[in-house]
């Protein structure tokens, strides 16, 4: 396999009018990447591959997808939809550039590996000129069956055209197919639309390769890997074994997690060692967990950076942008968001920090409130090292306190507060005598009693 190899994704039902939503099919997401990232992520990369990703008309938002995360797609559209061959002969001026394999998958299902890849491409270096994905269907009902003879495959026939005896077998296809590359174009082309429907489909592959005296074989792989979505039902049961895959693969890394079904993670999560996870956190796309980080429960981190030994919640929440530095700690009921706290920072209880700064050492106390946007715009609020800004105070950004500095509780702080300076902004005090008596007979002189 020295030689350029291809990859085609065809991303079937792309509208995704049984997934009830607007939507592209292929753009809903499991563990917060797109079905069809997966599927990219999972495909072979490198300067000898070819990647072809088929779409369907007006489907900028795909091609936007594919291009944003493999630099290397190709868009081809196909502009009717007939059928499977049909789609992946739109992509026919990638395939004819020639290759060593041709890979056929589908962007609607996000549990295939690259492993499962590796697999097909095995069996053409062996002698295949095709080799077809299968499964051991727990429920075959309406499943292409393989039908082998001998170690090899000698058609895919659909459930509606299958015999009694046929419906019998268990081993289904999945659609995922490897052609050898110089035998490719000449099987394709040779599928025709002779049926009810009038389309061309991709299994009519198997005979075709069968009569030209060539070698077609299946590999198997399990049904959950394989799995196709076309409803939020289907979404859900794929967002499932990924998550289980996702905890597992932590648990194996060294994460310690008391009740991992209860823990929500994304395809991209990246955890440090002695990292522990505590029930009901939800660990969002962009996530990175240092060195004995410790996330108490019902937190929600999104596009965050978590320093070594820092300790965020119970119930708090991470927005994109923020950084915590080593030992670092956000508390119950605190929401950040566009905020760097440096080492030993701690926010520790209903506090929101946004489009902030602060420097190592710092504490900010109950309450604080820095108020980044006034309606237009969006402010930087800039904290210095071991300043301590005191409870109930709120910093009206653009605004500074400088290292040291001290902010008294209950203060609106609106202008720079040098280092080592105290800022204290409160109204005086004015106490009246008698006046709650007064003001409790003034209210109540013409109430009627209730009945």
């Amino acid at each position: 396999m020295t030689a350029r190899s291809s990859l085609t994704v065809v991303l079937a039902a792309g509208e995704g009018t049984r997934m009830r939503s607007l939507t592209p099919k292929v753009l809903h997401p499991v563990a917060g990447q797109s079905l069809l990232a997966h599927v990219l992520r999972a495909a072979p990369s490198s300067e000898s591959a070819t990647l072809a990703v088929v779409i369907g008309p007006d489907h900028t938002a795909v091609a936007d997808e594919a291009r944003g995360q493999r630099g290397d797609a190709a868009i081809f559209v196909q502009r009717e939809r007939l059928g499977t061959a049909h789609a992946v002969l739109a992509a026919r001026e990638a395939i004819a550039r020639g290759a060593d394999d041709l890979l056929i998958a589908f962007g609607d299902t996000p549990l295939i590996s690259a492993a499962t890849f590796e697999r097909l491409r095995a069996a053409l270096k062996a002698g295949a000129a095709l080799a077809v994905l299968g499964f051991r269907a727990a429920d075959a009902t309406g499943y292409g069956r393989l039908l082998t003879a001998g170690g090899r495959l000698v058609a895919i026939r659909e459930h509606a055209d299958a015999s009694a005896e046929e419906r019998k077998i268990d081993l289904c296809n999945a659609g995922v197919m490897a052609f050898r590359g110089d035998k490719a174009l000449a099987i394709l082309d040779r599928i025709d639309n002779h049926n009810r429907k009038g389309e061309y489909y991709l299994t009519d592959a198997v005979a075709i390769v069968n009569d030209m005296g060539l070698e077609a074989v299946v590999i198997e792989t399990s049904e959950d890997e394989v799995r196709g979505i076309n409803t939020k039902a289907q979404l859900a049961e794929a967002e499932a074994v990924m998550q289980a895959r996702l905890r597992k693969r932590a648990l194996e890394a060294g994460v310690t997690m008391i009740a991992p079904e209860t823990v929500f993670l994304a395809a991209d999560t990246k955890f440090g060692k002695d990292v522990t996870i505590e029930p009901f956190v939800v660990i969002g796309p962009g996530v990175t967990i240092e060195d004995g980080a410790v996330i108490h429960s019902f937190s929600h981190l999104v596009e965050t950076s978590v320093g070594s030994r820092a300790s965020v919640g119970p119930y708090a929440r991470l927005r994109p942008g923020t950084s915590l530095g080593e030992g670092a700690k956000i508390g119950n009921f605190v929401e950040t968001k566009a905020a760097r706290l440096e080492a030993g920072v701690k926010v520790n209880h209903l506090s929101y920090i946004g489009d902030t700064e602060i420097g190592a050492g710092s504490n900010i106390g109950a309450g604080t409130i820095t108020c980044n946007y006034d309606g237009f715009s969006k402010h930087k609020t800039l904290i210095g090292k071991a300043a301590f800004v005191g409870t109930n105070s709120s910093l009206v950004a653009p605004v500074k306190i400088g290292n040291g500095a001290y902010i008294g509780s209950g203060s609106v702080i609106t202008r720079n507060v040098p280092d080592d300076a105290m800022a204290v902004e409160r109204s005086p005090l004015n106490i009246r005598e008698g006046g709650a008596a007064r003001y409790r007979e003034i209210k109540t002189r013409n109430k009627k009693p209730k009945a």
